[in-house]
């Protein structure tokens, strides 16, 4: 599989170069501002997220910071007046918040299902989406900014880790239980496409979404690890009763497994009552569902797998089509929907694409397929 860059990744970077991209000039860890301040003795132009700088006083009390940006980092209050005296703005952390506006790095699963032993209500992914609900219709404009602001540094965290990949999405509909012949299918699906050299991106659900993200991460081990994982998955097919029990069931596989394929999950509180899945290494979470559905498809450069699905997997289908009909970002990108029968008589999507697609050039980019197998080698032979 092809990797997905370290210094990018939601693990803190440690030891490397010192950045020169544009985007590089922001810090977003303790090591990393370590390493500028040595290199450099200046923080001057850099932008440091979320990082605590609490233990770092001495060294914000000597380094030149001028037009440096300090995005919601703890700091000493002498500390912070000093910054801004040198001409740095200055952030401050957001107190009561059960999430960080700020945040440089994507979600893991660990952080958001942080507690979970006491029930998956008292975990940070749930207590955002309470938040959420408390303010997402009392006008207030600055619950506004700060789900904004949150949302753009995932946005920007996402295209750090996406650079030079070649990503894949998969989408499909959150019913899918686990222990179902069509679960396995898309765990399978996701397997083959990891170790195809892809990085498989999903909406980061239950489902299909979550069985697409576990053969990821099922990639690198043999083919008897997704087998037993899909064993032990099966008594708790879905999120429903108890999403603590659902995600307990996926912790158990990781620990028996630890270290597995990276893939990422791009899911929203919007649709909080669903919970992003534990196989995903790298989540995207977002507050606004467009933002994050558009995202999630625009970065999809080697083509998306379509499983059946409802009105969410069809709306994603159109979101896909009208970029490639317009070519509005370039070459059209592949589309490959799964399953003949949903996608012409149940919900009869493919006829319309295929309409659409006439004499442009997404017509050579669109297919479908009757089986789940044979979904990799239709993308490939669609340039995927």
């Amino acid at each position: 599989m092809q990797p997905i860059p370290e210094s990018t990744s939601s693990t803190p970077p440690g030891q490397g170069e010192i950045p020169v991209a544009a985007h590089d000039r922001e810090i977003e860890s303790l090591a990393e501002f370590d390493e500028v301040v040595a290199a450099h003795g200046s923080l001057a132009g850099f932008r440091v997220q979320a990082v605590d700088l609490t233990d770092r006083t001495d060294v914000l009390r000597s380094v030149d910071c001028a037009t440096a940006v300090f995005l919601g980092c703890p700091m000493d209050p002498e500390a912070a007046a000093r910054v801004r005296t040198s001409g740095a703005l200055v952030f401050p952390p957001v107190p009561g918040l059960p999430f960080d506006p700020y945040r440089g790095l994507l979600y893991s699963p660990d952080e958001l299902f942080d507690g979970l032993g006491a029930g998956y209500e008292t975990t940070p992914d749930a207590l955002a989406y309470a938040w959420f609900q408390r303010t997402r219709t009392d006008g207030d404009v600055f619950a506004s900014m700060l789900r904004a602001v949150h949302d753009d540094s995932v946005s920007d965290a996402l295209d750090e880790l996406f650079a030079g990949a070649r990503v894949v999405g998969v989408m499909g509909g959150h019913a899918m239980a686990r222990g179902t012949t069509a679960y396995e299918g898309a765990a399978r699906l996701g397997r083959d496409l990891a170790r195809a050299g892809l990085t498989v991106a999903t909406g980061g659900g239950p489902g299909a979404m979550e069985a697409a993200n576990l053969g990821a991460y099922a990639a690198p081990f043999d083919d008897d690890m997704l087998k037993e994982s899909l064993r032990l998955l099966a008594p708790v097919p879905s999120f429903t009763p108890s999403v603590t029990d659902w995600a307990r069931a996926a912790f158990d596989v990781r620990e028996r497994h630890p270290a597995g394929g990276p893939s990422v999950g791009i899911p929203t509180w919007f649709y909080g009552h669903e919970p992003p899945n534990a196989f995903a290494t790298h989540i995207a979470k977002y507050f606004a569902n467009a933002t994050r559905e558009d995202g999630l498809l625009a970065r999809c450069n080697a083509g998306v797998v379509f499983l059946p699905g409802a009105a969410g997997t069809v709306q994603e289908i159109f979101d896909s089509a009208t970029p490639n009909y317009y070519e509005s970002r370039g070459e059209p990108t592949p589309m490959v929907l799964v399953d003949e029968d949903h996608w012409t008589v149940k919900h009869p999507t493919w006829p319309l694409l295929k309409s659409l697609a006439r004499e442009r050039a997404m017509e050579s980019r669109i297919a479908l397929v009757d089986r789940i197998e044979d979904a990799p080698e239709a993308l490939k032979r669609l340039g995927g």
